[in-house]
Formats: structure tokens, sequence, C-alpha cells
């Protein structure tokens, strides 16, 4: 039998999140009684998620929420264990308004206002399962650092790499990811929220060098500050009551796979590096994603 402190923490934390939530303008969801056989699925957030590198190579004009398929969450939604309910990821695509790099003028749907939509289309609500969700390089503004890097000197990489990924930059966002999986997480309490992280873009020892090498080791090691960051705010809403959130680490996954070896799972486009895909998985690195995916969450034991 649980004891009154714990109990206590655990009615706490829920009053926090349900503050949270009304303070962002969610609203509740009834519950669906009516257990279903597969798990109910539901993706979110950005690029990668929303499947970018397996469709076309540029974002269509005019489109606010740009996806392609079959990404990683197709494939997991066709593996039989699993009903995709709804994808509200969006390619490029920050978690919020507030977030420093977000852009009012190329409209993209933030993470939150994705939530939003998928509560307001009761896609995402107490019947739903499975979360998955990247988000936070964008936030960082990994595209830009990433241009920098790939027309600059070393020292010039470094700094813009330095400046992304600052301890203030970092604070912020680990603040920004702990408050989505919070607003995730009561929304739909009985769900798994599975958070995946990003790829090695580049192997530096490789001889084919689409940008200097070690400009490729700078944006190795901001992947990792990134990556390090999301599985920090992962663990800190891990470590509280009423929630189930695990980090799933995809480097290991695609090593000997960058963009710059004999077999990538990430596009690249040499001859075009304004392709909007590039440098995002390709057909094989979505199958990965979806490969680890799977492994982590083991969908068997989700049914409800």
């Amino acid at each position: 039998m649980e004891n009154r402190a714990v109990r206590r923490r655990r009615s706490a934390f829920a009053a926090f999140l349900a503050t949270l939530v009304m303070a962002l303008g969610f609203t509740a969801v009834p519950a669906d009684a009516a257990p279903q056989e597969q798990v109910d699925y539901v993706a979110l957030g950005d690029s990668y998620t929303a499947g970018t590198g397996a469709g076309e190579p540029l974002r269509p004009p005019n489109v606010d929420c740009w996806q392609s398929q079959p990404g990683y969450v197709d494939l997991v939604g066709a593996s039989g264990r699993i009903k995709l309910a709804a994808n509200g990821a969006c390619h490029g695509a920050v978690l919020s308004r507030l977030s420093p790099t977000y852009d009012p003028v190329i409209y993209t749907p933030t993470v939150q206002e994705q939530i939003r939509s998928l509560v307001a289309r009761r896609d995402l609500s107490r019947r739903t399962e499975l979360v998955s969700m990247t988000a936070g390089a964008n936030d960082l503004g990994f595209a830009r650092v990433l241009g920098v890097c790939a027309f600059s000197d070393e020292a010039t990489c470094s700094a813009a790499v330095t400046a992304a990924t600052s301890p203030k930059a970092l604070g912020f966002l680990t603040a920004s990811l702990i408050q989505t999986y919070g607003t995730i997480q009561v929304i739909a309490p009985n769900a798994r929220i599975a958070v995946l992280g990003y790829p090695l873009l580049f192997a530096p020892s490789s001889p084919f060098a689409p940008i200097p090498p070690a400009n490729q080791a700078a944006m190795n090691q901001a992947t990792l500050a990134v990556n390090g960051t999301i599985a920090q705010a992962v663990r800190k809403v891990d470590a509280l009551p009423l929630t189930d959130i695990k980090f799933v680490d995809v480097t290991s996954e695609f090593a000997g796979h960058a963009v710059n070896t004999a077999e990538p799972w990430l596009q690249l486009d040499p001859n075009n590096f304004a392709a909007d895909y590039n440098f995002h998985p390709n057909k094989e690195g979505h199958r990965a994603y979806a490969s680890a995916l799977l492994e982590a969450v083991k969908p068997a034991q989700l049914v409800r």
C-alpha cells in the first residue's frame, strides 16, 4: 500500500500538470473505455518525424506542414502491431512560438500547436497508448549552423556551434522540452512517450568530405549535445510519478551510415546543398528509426 508521502507527491504532480495544460489552452478529452487490440499511436515533432528524406527533395510552395511518406511513422503504423491515429509532425517545427528560432513569416505549426490540433481532433487523448516525437534541433538553429560549417573555416564553424549549444541555449531547450513532455503526458496519461534522438551526420575519417573534417567533427559534437539535452529532459520527467517516457538513442543504429559513407542512411545531394531533405534519413534511415522505436517500446506490452 502506498504511503501518504507518495500519494501527496502524485497528487501534487497531477495538479501541476493539469494547471500547465489549462495555461497552455488545452482541454481534457473524455476517456474512451473500449480497449483496442492494436496500440493507438500518435506522432508529432519536426522533420525527422514528418518523414523528410523519404520523399521529394524540396518543400512544396504554400504548404504550412510538409510531410513525406513513407517515413518511420508510416512504417511503424504498417507494422501490424500499431494503429497510427495521426502524425502531426511538420518539417521545420520548433517547440513553441517562444523558441528563439521561431519564424513567424515562414509559418510552420509548432509542436505545441500540433498538440493542440491533435487534441481538437481527438487523436491525442486518454486512449492514446504510444506517442513518438523528435524535436529540439530546430530550436538551436541547427540548419543555420550546418550552413555555416559547410562553407566556413574551422574557427567560424566552431564559433557557430559554441553559440548554438551554449549553456543558456541548452538550458532554455531543457525547460521547453520538459514542459512539452509534461503536457503530452497529462493529455495522454495512458501513453508511453518515446522521444527519439538524432544520428551523427558525418564520418570525419571518410575520404569523402562534403565539408571540412574538423567541421564535420564539430557538427557531430553539436548533435551529441542536443541528444544529451533531450535525454536529460526525459530523465527529469521520467523521475516524476505518473509518467512513462523513454529516450531512444539512434546513434548506434546509424553507426557506419553517415552521409559520407559507402552506405549512407542519410540524404545528401552534393550537387544541391539547398535540398530540404539533405541530412535527413533516407528510406533505409527511416527503416532504422522504425526498428529502433519498435525495439524500445515493445508494442505488445502497451496494449491495454
